[in-house]
């Protein structure tokens, strides 16, 4: 066995140094630091594309690929619907230890928290609300479906808001 930069004879008699590492770009190795910052990026609710841009590799300084994304932080990637909760019980937890410390910024901290909060709740109790009486969006219809509605609504209405007897053959005897 040949030593890392050990000389070696090739068969025509030039030296030839052996290199033991691999060649092409070093893989990507996870890091505690990507991982988080993939968690926060995730409860901000940015997109994989976005994420992969922004998540450097420690040893090339470069963006990762998506597919590098998905193969060392699926783990994170996979609790996608819950980051922002998660994020959001630590940011409670952290609040709620410093108050108990008796910080007076973390009170009035907990207590914008408690607020936004609530806002969230109300807003999704009148969502299911909304849902659950039967009220949805108006139905958007196109210039051309207009036009059609409008014209039906002439020709079938009665002689105070159409033409229907006017239009209408066999009223004319």
């Amino acid at each position: 066995m040949t030593d890392e930069n050990e000389t070696v004879v090739d068969l025509f008699g030039n030296e030839v140094y052996k290199l033991s590492r691999k060649r092409g770009r070093p893989a990507f190795k996870w890091t505690k630091e990507n991982s988080n910052k993939v968690s926060m990026l995730l409860s901000a609710g940015w997109s994989n594309d976005r994420i992969a841009g922004c998540v450097l590799d420690p040893r090339t300084g470069k963006p990762i690929c998506i597919k590098t994304l998905q193969r060392h932080f699926s783990r994170e990637l996979s609790v996608r619907d819950t980051a922002r909760d998660m994020f959001l019980a630590k940011q409670f937890l952290q609040v709620s230890k410093a108050c108990d410390d008796g910080n007076v910024g973390a009170m009035r901290l907990m207590g914008q928290l408690m607020d936004k909060n609530d806002m969230m709740l109300a807003a999704s109790r009148l969502r299911k609300t909304q849902n659950e009486t039967g009220k949805s969006k108006p139905e958007r219809l196109g210039k051309k479906e207009q036009a059609q509605r409008a014209a039906e609504e002439v020709t079938a209405g009665d002689r105070r808001t159409g033409w229907a007897d006017d239009l209408n053959p066999s009223s004319l005897n």
